[in-house]
């Protein structure tokens, strides 16, 4: 056999995998112009993207109707902003509901060179991870949304009393949302904007979805040996100053928001440590059941 015939062979096997590559990609943006697509679909005379976006405002608007404003008004400043703001929308949530066909057709694309055992350890991760990441931005959506509008909207509480003493300010439109403080002096409104409103809710949602994937990443390393329950505890101290950089990074400044991710993201690191050593615990008595693991061995390498 020539050496261009083992060329061709050997690189046969390549192009095959490339072609099936590209195969798995092609469905996989298909799924998710389909996705994006359902999201522009009339319902109730709006697109489903602009339900959506009136819910992930809502934490925004209760707090302006607890701040005393009956009709919470957002605003865009441009013709094309609203229409981004969907497409926005409708890009993310397209993907998440494409996200079954996408993970099916990588799933697909590398399950083949996985052994049966690989497949069965590495299936529940891929599972798992969606829903720790639905979790993750309930909790964000939920909880940490409100509180961070009520501390960041809260603030107008406080500057009313000290711009009272300035003077009298100049009628306001009759949509702008006024925040109450004093009847005399300028008065402290907010003309909250749709894409930044949203900006900041995704945000939070990005940031908590991705932190609740800790479990998971951490464990999956455990099960493959990269990491260690002890090794974990040992480098505790390290974590928790990380964890702060980290809250200190994906929040606005503002320390509520910030102790929340922390104590939530160190939960789930020590969550991480128990699910490792778990896996730990099964590995050494898979190990004994098929005698590699001997008590003796180990106590002779103690002594």
């Amino acid at each position: 056999m020539s050496q261009t015939d083992e060329i061709d062979d050997s690189s046969a096997p390549l192009i095959a995998h490339l072609a099936e590559l590209r195969t798995r990609l092609i469905r996989s943006v298909v799924a998710l112009l389909i996705g994006v697509c359902l999201m522009f679909i009339p319902i109730q005379g709006e697109f489903i993207a602009a339900h959506i976006l009136e819910f992930l405002l809502a934490p925004i608007a209760d707090t302006l109707r607890a701040l005393g404003d009956p009709q919470p008004t957002l605003q865009y400043t441009s013709p094309q902003e609203y229409l981004f703001t969907l497409f926005r929308i409708a890009m993310v949530f397209g993907f998440a509901l494409a996200f079954p066909v996408i993970a099916h057709q990588m799933w697909r694309f590398v399950a083949p060179g996985l052994y049966r055992t690989e497949k069965a350890a590495f299936l529940p991760f891929i599972i798992a991870s969606p829903i720790m990441f639905l979790l993750g931005a309930a909790f964000a959506h939920f909880v940490v949304t409100p509180l961070a509008m009520s501390f960041f909207l809260g603030f107008a509480d406080i500057s009313s009393i000290f711009a009272s003493f300035i003077g009298n300010a100049s009628d306001l439109p009759a949509e702008a949302v006024v925040t109450p403080g004093a009847d005399e002096g300028v008065r402290i409104t907010f003309f909250g904007k749709v894409n930044e409103s949203l900006g900041i809710t995704l945000v939070f949602i990005m940031a908590f979805g991705l932190c609740f994937q800790l479990p998971v990443l951490l464990t999956l390393m455990g099960k493959a040996g990269l990491v260690s329950a002890e090794g974990l505890g040992a480098v505790r101290k390290y974590a928790m100053v990380g964890i702060l950089v980290l809250a200190a990074l994906v929040t606005p400044p503002d320390v509520v928001t910030q102790l929340i991710l922390f104590t939530v993201v160190y939960g789930l690191y020590e969550v991480s440590i128990f699910l490792v050593r778990r896996v730990e615990t099964k590995r050494e008595a898979k190990l004994r059941e098929e005698g590699y693991y001997d008590d003796e061995d180990e106590e002779d390498l103690v002594g």
